[in-house]
């Protein structure tokens, strides 16, 4: 490590702990050529998730807004927002372990309607409807039938 005063690559670490999110480690150094202390954090190099649109086009994951797309689906529903954010870390977590980075969005899109049935299924079809973007009222009917045969 470079220490930011006098340049020298000579330090010793002074403390060390985690972060509060516990997402990385701070350390505490002091410069072995003009004592003078610094802190450094070590993280973990995360890749980047590309998604794949359904026009082809790609843009890097976001995660916020996955979940601002499930809060609207949730929208006045009685599910709680830890719920919404478990599902988004359970759709990431789920994501990050397919062997390609990118991601076709009909997975996510498939993903999030597996878990929001669970959850609440006014939601479900609420994300259903912008997911599969019904043209008409008949193919939200249907998907409303399918629902419902699969509850009896």
């Amino acid at each position: 490590m470079k220490c930011p005063y006098c340049g020298s690559i000579e330090s010793k670490v002074v403390d060390k702990r985690a972060t509060e999110s516990e997402n990385a480690t701070r350390r505490r150094r002091e410069c072995l050529n003009c004592e003078k202390r610094y802190t450094t954090y070590e993280r973990i190099d995360s890749f980047d998730l590309i998604i794949i649109k359904k026009d082809g086009r790609r843009e890097q994951f976001d995660k916020i807004k996955l979940e601002r797309g499930i809060v609207r689906a949730c929208e006045k529903r009685p599910v709680p927002i830890e719920e919404i954010r478990n599902l988004v870390t359970d759709v990431e977590y789920h994501l990050r372990n397919k062997e390609s980075t990118e991601i076709p969005s009909t997975l996510i899109g498939r993903l999030v309607m597996t878990r929001l049935k669970r959850l609440d299924k006014v939601s479900y079809i609420r994300f259903a409807s912008v997911y599969k973007d019904f043209k008409d009222p008949e193919e939200f009917q249907e998907e409303l039938e399918r629902l419902v045969k699969k509850d009896e």
